[in-house]
């Protein structure tokens, strides 16, 4: 496959902008910077920042063996799809796929960049309908979106249907794996090389619990992180978050730790949760949240309001009506959850 028939032709001719770090990037030294017009007073984050973000992408590539141009950072997951798709796909023109029900966002940044999203519903047991996929391909297919562990179901789909797809679809297959440091299965990343079309998204909002810092991550060939970083707005990862996440990285036991303790609390909800008269369902999950199903989602819903608990109501999406999604907190608020959803049920 040759990624540069991929890529919009505007965006090719793209001369992108160079910023006065991208200019000067030994920003660090003991120099007189008068380049970019900043304030010159010394509070911290008077200067701009990394616009490459090297040091958190050095760390994250110690963390994962995967080359740091082979890296892009963005403002959270969302820009970094969000450039996907400004880079892939034209206007009016082009379409993606998305397998409902899966992360809101791929059909919000569709309609943004007006882009014909074709939907293919996963089968009941929530896997990739792969012969309906492959015949929702046309030649301006660009993008398939595969989000795995999958949100809201929480199930990872099997590898051999991904294979399937990366080895078949025509374009550009994208792994959201937000929620990969909860799953039993690896990450593709180990398989990155193999496919030249596949990119993989990852994040630090949820095992690394910096979700108030706002910051995606997106690893794929050298040609396609060389694509996006033309596009990208140069400044987009800010100093404060590259300093957090650059800390935040380099506690890995700490974080480890934290996930140790959410699976096991998620093995104990799983448990608890059998025990509700009015949970039919409860869906197998690879993720820090589980699905259920119950009588009436709407009811629940508010009854759990009441008691100050908030929760998702996942109803209103395909092969999810009547169905609640509930993040896995600490210990204590899932036993507060535990004796609410047993209170109503009285």
């Amino acid at each position: 496959m040759k990624i540069e028939k991929l890529v919009r032709d505007n965006i090719k001719k793209l001369k992108p902008y160079s910023s006065a770090r991208d200019e000067y990037k030994e920003f660090k030294k003991d120099m007189i910077f008068l380049d970019a017009n900043e304030n010159p007073f010394i509070n911290g984050v008077n200067r701009y920042p990394d616009p490459q973000q090297t040091n958190v992408k050095i760390e994250l590539s110690k963390l994962k063996s995967v080359p740091v141009d082979q890296i892009l950072l963005g403002n959270g997951s969302d820009e970094v799809l969000d450039l996907i798709f400004r880079a892939f796909c034209e206007p009016k023109q082009d379409n993606v796929i998305t397998l409902p029900p899966t992360y809101g966002m791929y059909n919000v940044l569709a309609n943004i960049n007006n882009v014909e999203e074709r939907t293919v519903q996963l089968t009941p047991c929530f896997e990739p309908n792969i012969a309906q996929i492959l015949k929702a391909i046309d030649e301006n297919s660009k993008i398939l979106f595969l989000c795995s562990p999958n949100n809201p179901t929480g199930n990872s789909f099997s590898n051999e249907a991904v294979e399937v797809l990366l080895s078949s679809f025509p374009g550009l297959v994208v792994i959201d794996e937000a929620y990969i440091d909860f799953s039993s299965k690896k990450s593709w990343l180990k398989r990155l090389n193999e496919f030249p079309n596949l990119i993989i998204t990852q994040t630090l909002s949820k095992a690394y619990g910096l979700a108030g810092i706002r910051l995606g991550i997106c690893y794929a060939s050298t040609e396609i992180i060389s694509i996006l970083n033309k596009i990208k707005p140069p400044y987009n990862v800010n100093e404060l978050t590259q300093q957090k996440a650059v800390r935040r990285l380099l506690t890995q036991q700490k974080v480890q730790e934290e996930i140790d303790i959410l699976l096991e609390e998620r093995k104990k909800l799983l448990l608890r949760l059998n025990t509700v008269s009015y949970i039919e369902k409860i869906y197998p999950t690879d993720a820090n949240f589980i699905l259920v199903k119950v009588d009436d989602a709407v009811k629940r819903y508010n009854q759990l309001l009441e008691k100050g608990i908030v929760i998702r109501n996942r109803t209103t999406q395909p092969l999810c009506e009547n169905t609640l999604r509930l993040t896995v907190g600490t210990k204590n608020e899932n036993k507060v959850l535990i004796k609410a959803l047993r209170d109503i049920a009285k």
